[in-house]
């Protein structure tokens, strides 16, 4: 007997839609950020910082997100809270130009995405268990599609319009989001038991989980040191206006999205999740070397463009792996864990990319990134198994 028994036929086409608008929300000023705070005096490291902020308030949030979530059972609640603080971070940089705002309003923003945990929990619950990643690919792919949009929305007012005009938008489209997320369907099990501490442990223990979210640090560095960090830096240095930043973004984010359908749905089963993540790896750190070498704009987007369909082959599958062994009981907290730790990997990209900037130069530095993508295709290989061990008697292993 669950919450909701009755499936209403509008529940994954609504989650979907609000999945869309809450990333569309969130990445409207992703392309121009770091150069927007550049231009208010902002220095590289000051840069990497407020870029890096959005990760830092993850880690220390989704863990106990996704602890009251499972304690609770009020994943719907949380969504909402999460559109409502994305349209408030919004909405407060298009009024201030005070760089320390900026610092505490992308952390309220990471506190707006702490809440994807719940995202995916509900969302997940909507499917059998042994389709898992089936789920998990379905909803990265309007999770992507929804930050392309917002991306290429977002360059594309602030390049017509000025810079406040993205965050505006993007404050508009949150509040939309909002609005649909009090429709949405709740579901989980009415005789499950809430989590207890004893639960909590065993799922900070589990090997698969450590593994696939250290991974998954790895992945998010890479990202967030180059296209959600200091990309479109580098592609200032090659006379791109605020549009084509946009352009830069939205076009390493479209392979993101078709290569999270396909690789979720059909190549995982075909040559096994590690294969997959491997190759990920391989096309996120060959091409994220390459960006300092390019010297032309169109050459760029297709660098980004590969490195994005890498990206997009192996974070579902990683996310899924985090989950689908566990109980479901124990789903929200281990997903808390694993976007808590991946958390890391948002702050320490955009970070190092900084310091890199002002102590070194950015094109060394995208070098160091694109050799530590190579380096952790080999560490995956090492790291993960084929199928994910049970930790726990009450942690069954879902078949692929």
């Amino acid at each position: 007997m669950t919450s909701a028994a009755a499936p209403r036929s509008y529940r994954i086409p609504l989650f979907c839609a609000v999945t869309l608008l809450f990333w569309f929300s969130m990445y409207t000023c992703v392309p121009i950020l770091t150069a927007y705070v550049e231009e208010l005096g902002a220095s590289h490291k000051m840069a990497g910082l407020i870029v890096g902020m959005y990760g830092f308030s993850q880690m220390l949030l989704r863990i106990p997100v996704g602890i009251m979530s499972d304690r609770f059972h009020k994943r719907k609640l949380f969504i909402t809270f999460g559109l409502l603080f994305s349209v408030l971070a919004g909405a407060g940089i298009l009024v201030t130009n005070s760089v320390t705002w900026i610092l505490i309003l992308r952390a309220l923003a990471g506190a707006a995405a702490a809440t994807w945990v719940d995202f995916t929990i509900l969302f997940t619950s909507y499917y059998k268990k042994d389709e898992t990643t089936k789920a998990i690919g379905t909803i990265s792919v309007y999770n992507t599609l929804g930050q392309m949009l917002g991306i290429l929305c977002g360059g594309w007012f602030a390049d017509t319009y000025g810079w406040e005009s993205s965050f505006l938008i993007g404050a508009v489209v949150g509040m939309i989001g909002m609005a649909g997320s009090f429709f949405l369907i709740e579901k989980f099990d009415d005789n499950a038991q809430k989590i207890t501490a004893r639960g909590v442990m065993e799922v900070a223990s589990d090997r698969t989980l450590l593994v696939v979210s250290s991974l998954a640090i790895l992945f998010q560095i890479l990202t967030f040191a180059t296209v959600f960090g200091f990309t479109p830096v580098y592609a200032q240095s090659l006379h791109a206006t605020k549009l084509d930043m946009g352009l830069l973004t939205f076009f390493s984010t479209f392979p993101t999205a078709v290569a999270a359908w396909v690789g979720g749905r059909h190549l995982a089963q075909k040559f096994g999740d590690r294969s997959i993540i491997i190759f990920g790896f391989v096309l996120n750190g060959v091409f994220s070397m390459m960006i300092p070498f390019t010297s032309d704009l169109g050459w760029l987007i297709f660098t980004q463009a590969i490195a994005g369909f890498g990206r997009g082959l192996a974070t579902p599958i990683l996310m899924s792996l985090s989950i689908k062994h566990m109980h479901p009981d124990k789903r929200a907290t281990a997903m808390g864990f694993y976007q808590a730790i991946y958390g890391f990997g948002m702050f320490v990209g955009p970070f190092f990319m900084g310091v890199a900037g002002d102590w070194l130069t950015l094109k060394e530095g995208f070098v160091i990134i694109g050799a530590l993508g190579c380096a952790s295709a080999v560490l995956t290989h090492y790291l993960l198994r084929q199928k994910p061990v049970p930790q726990s008697a009450d942690s069954k292993s879902i078949s692929n």
